[in-house]
């Protein structure tokens, strides 16, 4: 005789689960996010602004631990953002890009240079061929929004004085102007027709 499976229950997300299974399955380094399948569950009432600041239930959430704790499981699906634990999967709102990139540090010059950005959570990341920069422009006003690849598909926005120190060690290359990091040219905009 087969064994019974166990009965199956509808798993009411919620901020306080998800937090309590984030610090289950990091405590031994970053969550495998990439490595968990769960059913969707449904969407949270959490958001990230386009200035980094995560909100759940309309109210900031004003401790860094718990936005650290909630970014790492967030994770970008085809169909949007969503915080993934081993057993749940929801989706959240992201305004832009979920994280902010606040600062950088230059190693290096010209061709050989290498670019490492900090955001607002602290994380590190070098532009390179994983860590693509890319910028795209507003079609209305023309305004540059620059970007980089932190991980698994989450982009860091590249805030405006970060991105005028770019400009500040960028160069031109067949007829882009751009800037180099991790060996990869990343152009910026088109030089202006002389």
């Amino acid at each position: 005789m087969a064994k019974a499976a166990p009965p199956q229950f509808p798993v009411t997300p919620s901020a306080e689960g998800l937090a309590a299974t984030a610090r289950q399955a990091g405590a031994k380094g970053p969550p495998p996010v990439h490595l968990w399948h769960p059913p969707h569950c449904g969407d949270i009432d959490m958001e990230i602004r386009r200035d980094g600041t995560w909100f759940h239930q309309g109210t900031p959430i004003g401790r860094d631990g718990m936005v650290r704790l909630f970014a790492s499981i967030l994770r970008r699906d085809p169909e949007g953002f969503v915080l993934v634990t081993p057993v749940e999967k929801v989706g959240i709102r992201v305004q832009d890009a979920p994280f902010v990139a606040v600062d950088f540090e230059v190693q290096g010059t010209g061709d050989a240079q290498a670019v490492t950005f900090t955001t607002n959570l602290g994380d590190r990341t070098t532009a390179g061929p994983d860590h693509p920069i890319r910028v795209t422009l507003d079609p209305v006003t023309g305004e540059p929004a620059p970007y980089v690849l932190v991980r698994g598909g989450l982009e860091a926005r590249i805030d405006r004085k970060s991105f005028y120190r770019l400009v500040d060690i960028g160069t031109d290359r067949d007829g882009w102007f751009g800037v180099w990091s991790g060996g990869a040219f990343f152009p910026v905009a088109p030089m202006a027709a002389g």
